[in-house]
């Protein structure tokens, strides 16, 4: 409940909304209990006195209250569903703006998969709730109470027959509830599994097609997707027991009450109007028992989504600004001062080790290394992505802790071993290097990455312009650029980028480039040469970049590998 309770403080300005919805329910259920006093005194009295001007008024009277019931559910519904909507589109940006705060160790405490769910089906289970659960809500206990009270006001003795019918319906209801609540925990993670299984393959379809697998994540698919049908199954069969319990319960009762009615009115201690009105109250009374046990069974699972979207907003980011935060970088210089780190406290070894790292600003340095060496990890430490679990990461000489995280940031520019091209259009998507650079300056970055680029391994010919070009122009203000990349053979143009850093207009960039390998030039045939290098001709220097590395200098002999001659 505490999870909720929270939930329930993002309402916002629709809580406005959330209150008038609540009222017309209150007055749609008010005009609808009167109908049945108004039915009876029609039958009592002008039916069985032959008044028919009586029977006129009292029917043009049971017409209103169903018009003005008619335009307060009508009304109710156009509030509850501005209230439900609004909420949901509020928690989810609360959501967003939580998983924006994250740093790197908070984000590898979650699955995309179950963010993704989190977002989006766990708010839509609470929307649904709202909408579809505020009338009974608010109705139901209402109807209950009145509906009773007027029934023992009618005929104190047949409505005894709600004191029995009450516990077994209680009981009903509490194995019910029971039985359901502990597997929609199960049912979401389930729903995160299937989520997880299909974002996996999407993304790594072109590695699907080309090892020929896939009848084998079909049949992990298949499998995923059995799962959540027999959590499905098993958690719904167990909650459509409510509604036909509940009616066998209600039915018994209406026997009951024209058994007993019906030997009242032979012995004149009960008229035909009263039993026909009470009977409209069972009717509404066992009505409103019957919604309240739906929504129990929907406030059980809206608990479960609620302590799901909960978790994500009571993380922690692990990593703020601290006070007095400095907002400038002094220069591009990068010390590691005994650096270990592990990603998480109880991990049983470091990920680095005592690292000892100088570079000075201007310097161009190679890290290599194998696969999962890592590589990515040290470079992440700089813009404070992660914190050093011991020692000190210093940037212009300065504790990276010491820096307000977006300055920092700002001032390292990365070009990741992941490249993502974000929706929108490529001006949209170079802005993403500066947010302030007019139109001359994305030209001339994009210009200087069109000159460079060229179709390597998977990467489109967009995905590197854009990547080059936002890189660039970052680093024109920057003047500091660590190129992330896992494998050289796909990130050719995080080499390229530095050395194009001088004819660019940067002549105190820093760069830190991975994985730069030297290959014996006669694994290179005259086929490969030709189409796996760029090169560009800035007065007369030579600025020449394929996969095994990069080199600056003058116009190199056809054919001939510059980085290694």
């Amino acid at each position: 409940m505490k999870d909720l309770r929270r939930l329930l403080t993002l309402f916002g300005e629709y809580r406005r909304d959330l209150f008038l919805a609540m009222g017309f329910v209150l007055i749609e259920t008010f005009f609808e209990l009167v109908i049945p006093v108004l039915m009876a005194d029609l039958i009592d009295v002008g039916v069985a006195g032959g008044d028919v001007h009586y029977i006129l008024v009292k029917g043009a009277q049971m017409g209103l209250c169903a018009v003005l019931a008619l335009i307060a559910g009508l009304l109710y519904a156009r509030f509850a569903a501005r209230a439900a909507y609004g909420w949901g589109a509020n928690v989810r940006l609360a959501q967003f703006e939580r998983v924006q705060a994250y740093a790197f160790g908070n984000l590898d405490r979650f699955e995309t998969s179950s963010l993704v769910t989190r977002m989006t089906t766990d708010v839509t289970v609470l929307q649904n709730a709202v909408n579809g659960g505020l009338r009974p809500l608010v109705r139901s206990p209402v109807m209950l109470c009145m509906g009773v009270g007027l029934s023992f006001m009618m005929n104190a003795r047949l409505a005894l027959v709600f004191v029995v019918c009450a516990p077994v319906l209680a009981c009903i209801l509490f194995f019910v509830v029971r039985s359901v609540a502990p597997r929609y925990p199960l049912l979401q993670r389930a729903v995160d599994k299937l989520n997880a299984v299909v974002q996996e393959d999407l993304t790594a379809i072109r590695a699907v097609k080309a090892f020929v697998r896939g009848e084998y994540e079909e049949e992990k698919f298949s499998s995923v997707n059995t799962s959540l049908m027999e959590t499905s199954r098993g958690t719904f069969r167990r909650a459509v027991l409510n509604l036909p319990s509940l009616q066998a319960a209600m039915y018994v009762s209406v026997v009951g009450i024209m058994w007993f009615g019906g030997g009242m009115i032979t012995r004149s201690e009960l008229l035909v109007g009263e039993l026909t009105g009470f009977l409209s109250y069972v009717l509404q009374v066992m009505n409103s028992i019957m919604m309240i046990s739906g929504i129990f069974l929907m406030l059980t699972r809206s608990l479960a989504s609620a302590r799901h979207i909960g978790e994500v907003l009571e993380e922690e980011p692990e990593l703020s600004s601290p006070p007095e935060a400095l907002t400038q970088v002094a220069d591009g210089r990068v010390d590691f001062e005994g650096v270990s780190f592990k990603y998480r406290a109880e991990a049983a070894e470091n990920a680095l080790s005592g690292v000892e790292l100088h570079i000075a600003a201007g310097e161009t340095v190679g890290i290599l290394g194998g696969t999962g060496s890592a590589k990515s990890t040290l470079v992440q430490l700089i813009p404070r992505l992660y914190d050093a679990t011991e020692g000190r990461v210093l940037v212009g000489g300065r504790d990276v802790r010491d820096y307000d995280l977006a300055a920092l940031r700002d001032a390292v520019a990365m070009v990741l071993q992941k490249n993502v091209l974000f929706s929108g259009t490529i001006r949209e998507n170079l802005l993403w290097g500066d947010a302030n650079a007019t139109d001359e300056e994305l030209a001339q970055a994009y210009d200087v990455a069109l000159e460079i680029v060229t179709p390597l391994a998977d990467l489109s010919r967009e995905e590197q312009l854009l990547g080059i070009a936002i890189a660039l122009r970052s680093m024109f203000d920057s003047g500091m650029l660590y190129s992330s990349s896992g494998e050289h053979y796909n990130d050719p143009y995080g080499y390229f980028v530095l050395g194009m850093a001088s004819c660019a207009g940067c002549t105190r960039a820093t760069g830190l480039c991975l994985n730069i390998l030297g290959i014996p030039y006669e694994h290179v045939n005259e086929n490969q040469w030709s189409h796996q290098w760029c090169r560009v001709d800035v007065d007369g220097t030579y600025w020449i970049c394929d996969a095994y590395g990069l080199y600056c200098g003058p116009e190199p002999a056809p054919y001939t590998h510059p980085y290694l001659a």
